[in-house]
């Protein structure tokens, strides 16, 4: 599943297109994704602006002019792809490096119809329809039950060492388990999980509530900097995943411990192992993480 990065990716790709556009008509192929489109979905967003477009944690959000969000999760195999309304589009325009294949077209599950400056075509397309999109009134964005419960962006002012202590302390759940919970950190996912604790020196297997101190503040720069790198790399691509132009990620290619069962520690040589925690793989030093 995308997770942070990998929807900030999107994001940053969607927005020139999408923000100050008017959406002129919307194409709902069927009647649900993971789970039914809410009630006028097409009419309700046909002729509206949307204002702006941010990531809550692994959620797209679109601050629309009638007082609504339209929200928008990717799931397992969700893709946006943009066709802007361009006799010729410029060479400096188009994405540089690996692309993804076309998403069948059997699979184009929405599209939105935009006007602005930049007038284009977004396509949602999602094999497997894991994703969804729903719409609440901007008022009750904070309390709607996609965010209610949800923990502190983590490129935010609200995250820091403290509140990330103060999110573990008490827990004995593995600290893995920890910030896989989207109530304590938003946006995390195995990916970067893995990849923030084989930084911080901390063992999956460690209590969370143990993870205080030094070692929190360890844990608290690692998470932030393994994200700042991945979107700088513009994710990880590693089955469905792809950005609004097309572009792969580049992320796995820098993994330090994740899918590299066997591979040898870049730290000290020793193989990386793989273990089972709550239904997913984790990967680790046994040596350099305590």
């Amino acid at each position: 599943m995308p997770e942070l990065p990998e929807v900030e990716t999107v994001r940053r790709g969607l927005a020139p297109v999408m923000e100050g556009a008017v959406i002129t008509a919307v194409e709902a192929r069927r009647p649900d994704l993971r789970f039914p489109f809410p009630s006028d979905f097409a009419k309700r967003l046909k002729g509206v602006q949307i204002e702006r477009l941010e990531r809550r944690g692994k959620y797209l959000m679109g601050h629309l002019s009638s007082e609504e969000c339209l929200i928008m999760h990717l799931g397992m195999s969700g893709r946006f792809t943009i066709d802007e309304y361009h006799e010729q589009k410029s060479r400096r325009n188009q994405p540089t490096g690996a692309l993804a294949e076309t998403g069948n077209p059997k699979h184009d599950h929405v599209v939105f119809e935009l006007k602005s400056a930049r007038p284009a075509r977004v396509v949602y397309n999602d094999p497997r329809r894991f994703g969804f999109m729903d719409i609440v009134p901007a008022a009750e964005i904070d309390s709607c039950k996609h965010f209610a419960l949800m923990g502190p962006e983590p490129l935010s002012n609200y995250f820091s060492a403290a509140s990330l202590n103060d999110a573990l302390s008490g827990r004995s759940s593995p600290i893995k388990a920890a910030l896989l919970d989207q109530r304590n950190v938003a946006g995390l996912g195995n990916i970067y999980v893995c990849e923030a604790l084989y930084r911080a020196r901390v063992s999956p297997r460690r209590r969370a509530g143990s993870v205080a101190g030094k070692r929190g503040e360890r844990l608290y720069g690692a998470i932030i900097d393994v994200l700042r790198d991945a979107i700088e790399a513009g994710g990880s691509t590693l089955r469905d995943f792809a950005a609004a132009d097309g572009a792969l990620g580049y992320f796995q290619h820098r993994f330090d411990v994740y899918d590299r069962e066997g591979e040898p520690c870049r730290n000290c040589k020793s193989p990386i192992q793989r273990i089972v925690q709550s239904g997913r793989s984790t990967f680790f030093c046994g040596q350099c993480q305590r």
